[in-house]
C-alpha cells in the first residue's frame, strides 16, 4: 500500500515538471525548485506479537498433592497495521496497555490417565481440552483489572471464567512486577468433569460425588517480567490457589490437596512481520 501511494505521488510531480518550464516566465530550474519533491509514507511492522518459552511446574492434576514439570508456552498479541490505515494495539511490545482492551483468551488442560495414579484407579481417563475464549482488561500504570470466559472443547465441553486484579510495581524501567487476587469460575459441566465421581466409578475410596458450578478456586498470583533489550525478555510467575466449594469437597481433592501451586519460568521473544 505504501509503494503503491509513493509511485503515483512521484508520477504526479514528473508530470507537472514540464508544464512549469513551458510557461514564459519560469526557467526549467525554476520549475524544478517549485516542484513538490516526493514523501515517502512512512513504514511500521503490520503485525507484532511476542512467543514466550520456558519450564513450569504444576499439579498432575486438579486436586493432585503431587507435581510435575513441563514445558511453559505462551502467546501475547501486541499490534497489528491494516491496510485501511487503521491499527490495533501498541507498536512497543513492552508497553503496557492503558485503559479498555480487548483479546482472546487460550487454556490447555493436559490429560487425565487414571492408570498413572494409583488413587484413580477406578476412574474414566479425561482426554486433554483446549479452551478458547476472549478477554477484557482494564489497564493505568499502577493497577490493572481482568476478565476471562472459555468455552471447553476435548475433555470437558463446559464454560469456565476467571476474573483478578494486579498492582503493578516497576523497580527500574526494564523490570515490572505484578501482584494480585485470581477467582476462578466454572459451570455444572466442568466440575462434574474434573471433581464428579458417578456411580458406576465409586468405590469405598472415592465415593459417587455430583458438584455443581460455581466459583471453583481463590488464590493470587505474583509475576515478574525482564526486558533483556528491544527483542529479549525473561517472563515468570508464581500462583496459589485453593479450591473452594463443591470442588473443595470433593473425593478426589479431599485425598490429595485443596491447595495448588504452580510456577512457570521463560524467555521471551518478539517478532516483527511487515512494515
Amino acid at each position: 500500500m505504501f509503494a503503491r501511494l509513493t509511485t503515483v505521488s512521484s508520477l504526479a510531480v514528473a508530470l507537472a515538471a514540464p508544464a512549469y518550464a513551458a510557461g514564459p516566465e519560469q526557467t526549467p530550474a525554476q520549475a524544478d525548485v517549485m516542484a513538490p519533491a516526493p514523501v515517502a509514507a512512512p513504514t511500521r511492522p503490520q503485525l507484532v506479537f511476542t512467543l514466550r518459552g520456558g519450564v513450569a511446574t504444576s499439579p498432575e492434576y486438579f486436586g493432585s498433592d503431587e507435581y510435575a514439570v513441563g514445558p511453559d508456552l505462551g502467546f501475547r498479541f501486541n499490534y497489528l497495521a491494516l491496510r485501511n490505515g487503521r491499527s490495533i494495539g501498541n507498536p512497543d511490545p513492552w508497553a503496557d496497555s492503558m485503559g479498555l482492551t480487548f483479546g482472546g483468551s487460550f487454556r490447555f488442560i493436559q490429560e487425565r490417565k487414571t492408570d498413572d495414579f494409583d488413587e484413580l484407579i477406578g476412574l474414566e481417563d479425561i482426554d486433554a481440552t483446549v479452551e478458547l475464549g476472549a478477554s477484557v482488561r482494564y489497564g493505568t500504570e499502577y493497577f490493572a483489572a481482568f476478565g476471562e470466559v472459555r468455552r471447553g472443547f476435548g475433555g470437558h465441553e463446559g464454560w469456565v471464567g476467571e476474573i483478578g486484579a494486579d498492582a503493578i510495581l516497576r523497580p527500574t524501567d526494564r523490570l515490572q512486577l505484578t501482584l494480585g487476587p485470581r477467582v476462578f469460575f466454572g459451570d455444572d459441566t466442568y466440575t462434574d468433569t474434573y471433581f464428579g465421581i458417578t456411580a458406576a466409578e465409586a468405590s469405598a475410596a472415592l465415593p459417587a460425588y455430583n458438584p455443581d458450578g460455581g466459583m471453583v478456586s481463590a488464590g493470587v498470583e505474583l509475576g515478574a517480567r525482564y526486558q533483556i533489550n528491544d527483542l529479549w525478555g525473561l517472563e515468570g510467575a508464581v500462583t496459589w490457589e485453593k479450591f473452594t466449594n463443591d470442588a473443595a469437597d470433593s473425593p478426589i481433592v479431599q485425598q490429595g490437596s485443596d491447595e495448588q501451586w504452580g510456577v512457570r519460568f521463560g524467555v521471551t521473544r518478539v517478532f516483527s512481520i511487515g512494515g
